[in-house]
C-alpha cells in the first residue's frame, strides 16, 4: 500500500527522549506483527500438523531456528527500508543488473503464487469446516475479504485488524493447548536439540520455508514505511531500536503460535498414533480426542489465519510487482488492483481440478523455502553496501550472522534435494 500521505504514517517521538516510553512504543508496534500473522497462515497449519502427527515433538528445534533466523533477517529488511526509504523490490531493481533482477523478481512472483495457494486453500479449508461451504466458495470468500480488506481500508485500520485476527489465533490455540495436556517434560527439550534425518527433512525444510518466508521479507521492508523515521541520520538510527522492539515482540509470538500447533498435534494424533494426511481429518479426529470446542477453536483460528495471511500475502505481492516493475504503489491504480489477486488464480485451479490440498499446501511451503536464498543474497548484498545503507550499513557480526543464516538455508536446500532424488524424503 502506498505510505507517503499523511494519514497513513505515525509520527515518532523525538529521539532525544530517553528511554523507552510506553506510548511511543504502542504506537510502532504494527509492521512486524503484519509479518508474524503471514507466517501463522493455513501452510504452517499443514506443516506443523504433519511434523507433530508424524514426528511428535521431534521437529519444535525448528521452530525455535527459523524464528531466530527471522527476527535477523526481519530487522535487516526494515533497516533497509528505513535506511533507503524504498523497499526490498525497488532496491534490488535500482542495484542489480536487468537479467539479475528479472531472475530474481520471477522467482519471487512463483513464491507469491505458491504462498497465495497455501492462504487461500487453507481459508477455503477453514470456512467449510466452520460452515459447511464447498472449497470453492470458502476459496471465493476468502479472496472477496482479502480485496476489501486491502483496497477499502485504510493502512493502520487495516493494521489493527490484522493484529485482531493474530489476537485470536494466538487465543484459539493457547485454549486448544490446556485442552490437550501435553507432557512438558517430555517436549521441552525439543525446543533445543536438532533431530532430524533423511524421513524428516521434506517436513523441516517446509517448516523453515513456512516460518522464514521470503514475501515476508519484501512487506517488511515497505510496510516500515507506515512510520515517519524523520529526516537525520542519527534520528533515524535512535528511532531504529523502536523496529527491533516491534520485530522481537511479533516474531516471539508467532513461535509460540507455532510451536502451539506442533505441540497439539504431536499431543494430539502422535500420541494416539494417528496419521493425518489432511486439515479435514485433523478437525475431526481432533474432535472425538480433545472435545468439541477444540475442533471448533481449530476451525476459527484457520478461518482468520486464512484470511489474515492471504491479506499480508497480496499486499506483498502488490509491493513486489510494482517495485520491480518501477510503478508506483498506489492502491488506487490498475496495476495494484490486478496484482492484488492475479497469483490467486493457480489456488482456484488447484481447488476446482481436485488436488490433493494437504500435499499442495505442504509442497507450497517447500517452494518458499527453496526460493529463499533468492532473497536472501541480494538482502545481504545491500545491506552491506555502504553506498547505499551509508551509516545502516550491516557491521561485521550481523553480517557474519547472516551469512551462516543463508548457508544454513542453501544447505538444507541441497540436502533436500538429495533426499527427493535418492527417495528419502
Amino acid at each position: 500500500m502506498c505510505y507517503s500521505s499523511k494519514e497513513t504514517s505515525v509520527e515518532m517521538n523525538k529521539p532525544e527522549r530517553k528511554g523507552f516510553p510506553l506510548k511511543t512504543i504502542l504506537s510502532f508496534l504494527g509492521p512486524g506483527f503484519l509479518v508474524t500473522v503471514g507466517f501463522i497462515d493455513p501452510g504452517n497449519w499443514a506443516t506443523n500438523i504433519e511434523g507433530g502427527s508424524k514426528f511428535g515433538y521431534d521437529l519444535l528445534w525448528v521452530i525455535t531456528l527459523s524464528t531466530v533466523m527471522l527476527i535477523l533477517i526481519q530487522h535487516m529488511a526494515a533497516k533497509l527500508g528505513i535506511a533507503t526509504g524504498k523497499s526490498l523490490a525497488v532496491n534490488i531493481r535500482e542495484r542489480f543488473s536487468g537479467p539479475v533482477t528479472f531472475l530474481l523478481g520471477s522467482t519471487i512472483i512463483i513464491a507469491c503464487a505458491a504462498t497465495d495457494a497455501a492462504e487461500l486453500v487453507g481459508g477455503a479449508i477453514g470456512f467449510k469446516l466452520l460452515l459447511g461451504t464447498p472449497l470453492w466458495l470458502g476459496a471465493l470468500i476468502t479472496v472477496l475479504c482479502e480485496i476489501f480488506l486491502i483496497i477499502s481500508q485504510r493502512y493502520h485500520r487495516l493494521e489493527a485488524i490484522i493484529i485482531g485476527f493474530l489476537g485470536i489465533i494466538g487465543i484459539c490455540y493457547i485454549v486448544e493447548i490446556i485442552i490437550v495436556k501435553p507432557d512438558w517434560a517430555v517436549l521441552a527439550p525439543s525446543f533445543i536439540i536438532p533431530k532430524v534425518d533423511s524421513g524428516s527433512i521434506y517436513i523441516a525444510m517446509a517448516i523453515l520455508g513456512a516460518v522464514v518466508m521470503p514475501h515476508n521479507i519484501f512487506l517488511h521492508s515497505n510496510v516500515i514505511h507506515s512510520r515517519k523515521w524523520g529526516g537525520s541520520e542519527t534520528e533515524k538510527k535512535s528511532l531504529l531500536n523502536y523496529e527491533k522492539i516491534d520485530t522481537t515482540i511479533a516474531m516471539v509470538m508467532g513461535w509460540v503460535v507455532n510451536s502451539a500447533m506442533i505441540i497439539v498435534a504431536a499431543a494430539v494424533f502422535a500420541r494416539h498414533g494417528v496419521m493425518v494426511d489432511s486439515i479435514e481429518q485433523a478437525s475431526e479426529t481432533l474432535k472425538p480426542i480433545a472435545g468439541p470446542l477444540a475442533g471448533l477453536l481449530f476451525a476459527v483460528a484457520l478461518v482468520f489465519a486464512g484470511v489474515g495471511s492471504s491479506v499480508t500475502s497480496s499486499m506483498a505481492e502488490a509491493n513486489v510487482i510494482t517495485g520491480f516493475l518501477g510503478k508506483p504503489e498506489d492502491p488506487r491504480t490498475l496495476l495494484y488492483k490486478i496484482s492484488v489477486f492475479i497469483t490467486a488464480i493457480p489456488s482456484f485451479v488447484i481447488i476446482l481440478s481436485g488436488l490433493d490440498t494437504f500435499k499442495i499446501l505442504i509442497f507450497s511451503q517447500v517452494v518458499l523455502s527453496i526460493q529463499l536464498p533468492f532473497t536472501l543474497v541480494p538482502l545481504l548484498i545491500l545491506c552491506r553496501d555502504r553506498r547505499i545503507m551509508a551509516g545502516f550499513r550491516s557491521n561485521t557480526m550481523e553480517y557474519c550472522a547472516a551469512i551462516v543464516v543463508s548457508a544454513i538455508v542453501i544447505t538444507l536446500n541441497i540436502y533436500l534435494l538429495y533426499s527427493t532424488i535418492t527417495g528419502g524424503a
